[in-house]
């Protein structure tokens, strides 16, 4: 007979969520909340995060993930901690021939060196644990490829590679290390390139998903949810889409 879940399943566990503070981010630290996990919200914009920590038992910390220095500090004054969730980055609609490389090196840095930092700075506190549960949000790019988002696709394919590195270095230490893909999700990020681009790119973007809709970032955080759960202990290095079906057969 199988146990029933618990209403709190992840009850006594900390969780470090990055780029918490809003969108797909803010629906995973809420959502860890109300699984009874002590969130740490970590991202730039410290107010919103406060917001959202007063309204979940959290805890805001302003960090930029991509200073491998500050994020070392954050783990050290607030964990150890037996989940992280990856979730900060940063994209930017254009053509490879129209980047620069700075533009190359903001995009690695903050959606694959970030998940470095992190990883690194979590990761002795869950080996000594022998647990530990590693989230990192990539996207369907990562796996396809992005027409207008090259970088940005390395970077996630990036991430996918580096989780699944992750999950085979710690697989008997009882830590699990896997990736959510996103496709096209409803957040204020998304309605603002709507905006700029046309309602154009709305049509192909649901067009490309079988479910023929946005998803949403609560559809995410369920995700992310049953990944750091207990019932996941036996899912590892594995890049679970949420993306209506967009990945298919990928």
């Amino acid at each position: 007979m199988v146990a029933p879940a618990s209403s709190v399943p992840l009850a006594g566990r900390r969780a470090l969520v990055t780029g918490g503070a809003s969108g797909i981010g803010a629906a995973i630290c809420a959502r860890l909340a109300a699984d009874g996990a002590s969130v740490v919200i970590a991202d730039l914009q410290l107010e919103t995060a406060a917001r959202l920590a007063a309204d979940t038992d959290g805890v805001a910390v302003r960090l930029d993930v991509t200073d491998f220095d500050a994020v070392a500090a954050v783990v050290q004054a607030h964990g150890p901690f037996d989940v992280l969730v990856n979730s900060a980055g940063v994209d930017q609609h254009a053509f490879f021939t129209q980047t620069t490389p700075a533009d190359w090196r903001r995009l690695l840095a903050v959606n694959l060196e970030s998940v470095l930092n992190t990883t690194h700075a979590v990761l002795g506190g869950m080996q000594a644990a022998g647990y530990g549960r590693i989230i990192n949000i990539a996207s369907e790019a990562g796996r396809l490829g992005s027409r207008g988002g090259s970088v940005y696709a390395a970077a996630k394919g990036g991430v996918i590679a580096f989780t699944r590195s992750i999950a085979r270095e710690n697989g008997r230490k009882g830590i699990t290390a896997n990736v959510v893909a996103p496709g096209p999700i409803d957040t204020p990020l998304l309605r603002q390139a709507v905006a700029q681009e046309g309602d154009k790119i709305m049509t192909a973007m649901t067009g490309a998903t079988l479910a023929g809709r946005l998803g949403t970032s609560d559809e995410v955080a369920a995700a992310v949810a049953f990944l750091a759960s207990e019932g996941a202990g036996y899912v590892t290095g594995e890049v679970l889409g949420v993306s209506g079906g967009m990945g298919c057969g990928a």
